[in-house]
């Protein structure tokens, strides 16, 4: 396989780059809101740009980045001593996505898939990233990072953004992909998909879950960001003719209905920025968080009102029905001045659970208990 030390950075639209060219902020954990019992502590701030998290077979804590270009490892976060961080891979382009497989971390890029071997192995010599899957869809605009993750089936699901607000791009765009882990094999899960950033299966069912970015410049108040299940390969979800379900776009609507998509299983809310998402599988946090999704809001950019910048938690009905977005962690933004944008979120095994932030370049842990955590 060939192998590359430095990819250099593209093209990306300013909006696109807003946490990574905002001045940094400091973390306000005392600014933070959340429910009775539970705590939020920083475990570092040093993570400039902090996107998505992986945690090794091992307790690291990989994490990505989108304009710093570099990947890191966090280690000592498990309470195994005081938390280290490491720079394990520079100068990449918008290494957002990060996802662990058997003993390698896989490393997205906007136009292909790299991987460092035996990471856990080498964190203070870290091995040359390694191509496993080159001439990934690209084309100069928006939505190039990719958020990645292993399925259940072992492969790798990989999205492809589309490269601007609106526009028709038929099936090579706005979609998500997946392959095997040496890059071959892809094949088509889903299309009509805007921008999604943030994957993951519900335990129990394998079902796939994804949020999904609504467009732009149709007002405050639509199109609704989305939260979508994929029941079979295939599905279609309406970009760019149909939003939220039920939303006909302007300029392009008049080409299919919504009725020919599948609807959103739920709306998260307009502009709110829906990106990283795991389901919460610990007992740590009371009864009625169990099994609930987890969902990073990393906030609107361009909304007159700011909304998102927070982590909210989805439940489910008894017919596995999501439930409305309740608040976890709010506090972000104090009126129209954000100085938080929440990322990702990571469940860890203690019960505990990680959130990035990119705008602070810090990773906080949210507890739930009657003392607040030491670290």
């Amino acid at each position: 396989m060939p192998r590359i030390s430095v990819i250099l950075m593209g093209v990306a639209s300013a909006a696109a780059l807003l946490s990574a060219t905002t001045a940094r902020a400091a973390p306000r954990t005392d600014l933070l809101q959340v429910p009775p019992g539970f705590h939020v502590s920083v475990v570092s701030d040093h993570v400039p740009n902090a996107r998505e998290m992986v945690r090794g077979a091992r307790g690291t804590i990989f994490v990505g980045s989108m304009g710093a270009g570099s990947v890191y490892a966090l280690t000592g976060v498990d309470g195994g001593g005081p938390v280290q961080v490491r720079t394990i891979a520079r100068g990449l382009s918008l290494p957002v996505g990060v996802a662990y497989h058997d003993g390698d971390l896989y490393v997205s890029d906007m136009r292909r898939i790299v991987v460092l071997r035996a990471i856990e192995d080498h964190l203070d010599a870290p091995p040359r990233p390694e191509v496993v899957a080159d001439n990934l869809p690209y084309r100069p605009g928006d939505h190039s990072w990719k958020f990645i993750a292993f399925g259940p089936d072992n492969r790798l699901y990989v999205p492809i953004g589309a490269p601007c607000n609106v526009c028709d791009v038929g099936h090579e765009f706005g979609r998500i992909i997946s392959m095997n882990a040496n890059g071959t094999d892809r094949r088509d899960v889903a299309y009509g998909i805007r921008n999604s950033v943030g994957l993951t299966w519900q335990p129990g069912t394998g079902v796939m879950w994804f949020t999904d970015n609504g467009r732009d410049n149709m007002g405050d108040d639509v199109p609704s960001d989305e939260l979508n299940r994929v029941d079979v390969p295939g599905q279609s979800f309406g970009y760019p003719y149909c939003h939220q379900g039920d939303i006909a776009d302007p300029q392009f609507g008049n080409r299919h209905p919504c009725s020919e998509f599948t609807p959103p299983a739920l709306l998260l809310g307009a502009h709110v920025a829906a990106l990283g998402l795991r389901f919460y599988e610990g007992t740590e946090f009371p009864a009625p968080y169990h099994g609930s999704l987890m969902i990073a809001e990393h906030g609107s950019w361009n909304r007159s009102q700011l909304s998102g910048h927070q982590v909210v938690s989805v439940g489910f009905a008894a017919d596995n029905r999501p439930q409305p977005p309740a608040v976890l962690v709010s506090g972000f933004r104090q009126g129209q001045r954000a100085w938080g944008r929440p990322a990702d979120v990571l469940p860890l095994p203690d019960g505990s659970m990680l959130i990035s932030d990119d705008l602070s370049g810090a990773i906080y842990r949210l507890t739930y208990g009657d003392a607040a955590p030491t670290h």
